[in-house]
């Protein structure tokens, strides 16, 4: 296996922004590993999983794929993830002594692509719960209007986001005790959004409302997104389907994700 890439560290300044905020920018995080990421990119999309979607939305053009879950069959993502600063750099910003992977996920914006990534927070898609989480959203090409773009404050908010499927916009179960995406723009929220290039890394927390503007620029527009937890990161319930779905898994509420399926990166 390739040698560690040279460290990436979580400054004091980093981690406030990240407790207050929910989000801050780490610069480099994944430099050392764009063109192996830009190759798992290709291989996925020339092979994609199960979860894969072109979110064929009516009335919108261009391409917008996505996919996740497949670190075990694409060999450039689990050597990112097992060789890249990602697990350090997590644990110094979620206060965690653990760091432990629960998926990757690629987001390809193709030129002309009209579909924005619509407002959301993972959270309540997963069936993961605690304060210990934390996601990197990389972009391995240079971004301008597709940027990824966060809310400042919102993982602190009191009530979850409700969860939607994006081509159709449907809410995965009933709205209690969710809220509706709110129009942070229309709302006057704090949007927090950073120039980037290639290799950079938004960290944000699983709660993070965030999105993205469609890709109207003549350049494609790849993202690899890497989703860790911590030391209280439990099982939970939700109220209907959760993405991914983990078909099998068989834990109960208030256990950690089983170790075989969601591998410890760093500390047990």
């Amino acid at each position: 296996m390739p040698a560690q890439s040279s460290a990436v560290m979580a400054t004091p300044e980093m981690i406030a922004t990240y407790q207050a905020d929910g989000v801050v920018l780490i610069p480099g995080l994944f430099a050392d590993h764009v063109d192996t990421l830009r190759d798992g990119v290709a291989r996925n999309m020339e092979r994609p999983g199960p979860y894969a979607s072109n979110n064929d939305r009516k009335g919108e053009t261009g391409r917008f794929f996505d996919d996740y879950c497949n670190w075990q069959r694409i060999e450039e993502f689990e050597e990112v993830i097992r060789t890249s600063g990602a697990a350090d750099v997590a644990a110094d910003l979620m206060g965690s002594t653990s760091v432990q992977l629960f998926h990757d996920h690629v987001l390809v914006k193709e030129p002309g692509t009209s579909m924005a990534t619509p407002w959301h927070s993972d959270g309540p898609y997963y069936f993961v719960q605690g304060q210990q989480t934390v996601s990197f959203w990389s972009p391995l090409d240079e971004v301008t209007d597709a940027s990824l773009r966060c809310v400042a404050g919102s993982h602190l908010w009191d009530k979850d986001v409700l969860p939607t499927r994006w081509a159709k916009g449907d809410p995965f179960f009933d709205p209690a005790p969710y809220i509706p995406a709110p129009d942070p723009e229309a709302e006057g929220m704090r949007v927090v959004e950073y120039a980037m290039q290639p290799g950079d890394a938004v960290a944000f927390h699983y709660r993070t409302l965030h999105g993205a503007r469609g890709n109207t620029s003549s350049s494609r527009r790849r993202a690899f997104s890497l989703r860790l937890v911590g030391d209280d990161a439990r099982y939970v319930e939700r109220p209907g389907p959760t993405s991914p779905p983990f078909p099998g898994h068989d834990m109960v509420a208030g256990q950690r994700l089983r170790e075989d399926w969601f591998p410890m990166l760093k500390g047990n």
